[in-house]
């Protein structure tokens, strides 16, 4: 005696060895015995044999028309043999039987299972609905097919204009759209981003990095709602100074300025006058929840992407002519430039000029501060002055730099590129700097003096971190060092400024102690900064790989630093070079530049020569 029955959802066919009332021991076609239990037994017959029922079953199930089934059966439940019976007209042979079976277990959509062996029509709305779903993923299928045939063949369907580089950086991977990339990517051989750079979809990878990091970061765009305008300033006392700030020529967001006033006994006061929007942004408001989101400005070559809106900049930047809100930090400093006493002001300060870096410089320099012959130029004296008491706040810190080092200024002008070096610590430089460490080393005392909560940046173990804890910052030589001198341009120096007003003002601090939303600021700030300051570095090794195709550069020299890791002489680069493996850190070497690919910012270094050995007397980079 034959059998059919049921097992993990699969109907199968054996012969019955044994059997009692509860289980039968069944030996199938390919010699595997099992004991199935009698409620899973189906059908029992003679003849044909197992192997042959089903096959011949599985033929006639093949020729069954499921919208007929489903006609002849009814609405009521019933067993596949009944219907077996009703549809042959004749008492069904085994294969006839188990092909019905195999139909309308196959036909979920038509026919509902109610136990084994036992099935419900489905109601005739559900078989409509199920009907529209399959011929709805047919024809997706079918389109998902034809995207893919499409990408194949490197040619771009227009359904993905709009959707690059969304679909490379944060896909809805449940998309058609992005199933047929994949289905493509995995048919080429290529990467999605290499295929959809084949399709020619990716006309300027500048614009593709840029898009890139705006989808993640500014999905809303970087345009601003429309908000309030900024309230003006309280009324504030007028300060008699006549100050001036040093930028370059695209800063906006002028921040600090400095004035100098000579006294009769030969001290001078020195004022550090900074931005108060503070005064303009009401914590809370919808122009505090702009700046929040952002948290910072966003540089990078050729181009920014401001925290605050246009207004409110143009409101409280420390432009020149104009009486500017400012908080100001007077310091008290003797002949001999020791700091004799310091004093905060809320105030109106009158800013005379915005120097600029770029006309400012060729005036002001190492080179014309050894030279007392120089034609004089505008706040000769001052600039001079603050060169001498910025060097004497740098060595007070024990941080006085010996070592010469060079920036680089970053000029895009289209699709051209001039990269310019600077050299680092420039009397403008060193000016600015020390002052603006300074302040924010004094107000983050303040602070700490008079347990107002701030948020302060420290360094320990070569490690930076925010913190709302007054906490040294060892790379500075500083006790604590408390962000709080570009309110424009960061929005923890708003914060702190709104603390630093408080003081001033004698007032209860906005954010007081254990405040959360301070601890959640330094956990946002420190996030989204990092991320912004990355951007910027890989579009700074974007536009020097664009320099050297620009250039035709084929060769530079660089010095090893250690292990395969180089610095590039005449470019602000640093890259790995296997090639210079074995090479002691501080040699001079040549390598040969090759393989730049602008999509993934890389490049390739190959050891041509090794130049110098290593000046055992000089520090190594």
């Amino acid at each position: 005696m034959h059998l059919i029955f049921e097992e993990d959802g699969h109907f199968k066919a054996g012969s019955i060895l044994s059997e009692t009332d509860a289980t039968a021991q069944v030996e199938t076609a390919s010699g595997k015995r099992s004991k199935i239990k009698a409620a899973n037994i189906l059908l029992r017959f003679a003849a044909p044999a197992p192997t042959d029922a089903m096959t011949e079953a599985e033929t006639l199930a093949a020729e069954l028309d499921a919208d007929f089934l489903w006609e002849a059966a009814g609405a009521d439940e019933f067993g596949f043999a009944e219907l077996a019976q009703e549809y042959y007209g004749h008492a069904p042979t085994p294969p006839e039987s188990v092909a019905l079976l195999l139909k309308l277990h196959g036909s979920p959509i038509y026919f509902h299972k109610r136990g084994k062996g036992r099935y419900r029509p489905a109601p005739a709305e559900t078989l409509a609905a199920a009907k529209a779903g399959l011929e709805k993923k047919r024809l997706a299928a079918e389109r998902q097919a034809h995207l893919a045939a499409e990408l194949a063949a490197f040619r771009l369907p227009g359904e993905y204009t709009s959707l690059i580089p969304r679909i490379l950086i944060a896909p809805d991977k449940n998309t058609l759209e992005y199933k047929a990339l994949e289905d493509a990517a995995a048919a080429t051989g290529l990467s999605p981003l290499r295929l959809i750079e084949r399709c020619g979809a990716i006309p300027s990878t500048f614009d593709f990095h840029l898009a890139s990091f705006l989808l993640e970061y500014f999905p809303r765009g970087t345009g601003f709602a429309d908000v309030t305008e900024p309230t003006d300033p309280p009324e504030l006392p007028q300060s008699a100074v006549r100050a001036f700030s040093m930028d370059d020529e695209a800063t906006t967001e002028i921040d600090d300025a400095l004035s100098v006033e000579w006294r009769d006994d030969g001290s001078v006061r020195v004022g550090i006058h900074i931005a108060a929007p503070a005064l303009g942004i009401a914590p809370g408001s919808e122009l505090d929840k702009v700046a929040r989101e952002r948290l910072s400005t966003v540089y990078y070559p050729g181009n920014k992407i401001t925290m605050l809106p246009e207004a409110l900049i143009h409101h409280y930047t420390l432009g020149e002519t104009h009486d500017c809100p400012a908080l100001s930090l007077y310091v008290d400093v003797a002949p001999d430039l020791r700091v004799l006493g310091t004093e905060s002001r809320l105030e109106m300060v009158h800013i005379a000029d915005n120097l600029r870096h770029e006309t400012l410089e060729v005036l002001f320099n190492d080179e014309t501060l050894r030279n007392p012959a120089v034609p004089d130029y505008p706040y000769r004296r001052e600039l001079e002055w603050l060169r001498d008491f910025a060097a004497t706040l740098e060595t007070g810190r024990g941080k006085a730099d010996t070592v010469d080092r060079v920036d680089y200024n970053f000029k895009v002008d289209g699709e051209r590129i001039r990269i310019v070096p600077r050299k680092r610590g420039s009397p403008i430089d060193k000016v600015v700097s020390e002052l603006m460490i300074f302040a924010n080393a004094h107000w983050g005392g303040w602070l700490a003096e008079k347990r107002v909560p701030g948020i302060y940046r420290a360094q320990s173990n070569g490690k930076t971190r925010m913190t709302t804890a007054p906490d040294p910052h060892v790379g500075l030589g500083v006790n604590q060092y408390a962000w709080s001198t570009s309110p424009l341009r960061r929005y923890v120096d708003l914060v702190n400024q709104r603390q630093l007003i408080s003081l001033v003002r004698g007032s209860d601090p906005v954010y007081p102690p254990r405040s959360e939303q301070l601890f959640s600021v330094v956990r946002e700030f420190e996030l989204a900064y990092d991320a912004y300051n990355e951007f910027q570095r890989r579009l700074e090794r974007y536009w020097m790989l664009r320099w050297m195709l620009q250039e035709d550069i084929h060769e530079l020299t660089a010095n090893v630093i250690r292990e395969d890791l180089v610095r590039f002489d005449s470019l602000p680069l640093v890259t790995r070079a296997p090639s210079v493996l074995g090479i002691a850190p501080g040699a001079k070497v040549r390598l040969a530049i090759s393989s730049i690919d602008l999509l993934d910012i890389g490049f390739h270094a190959e050891l041509m020569e090794t130049l110098t050995p290593p000046d055992s007397s000089a520090a190594l980079p």
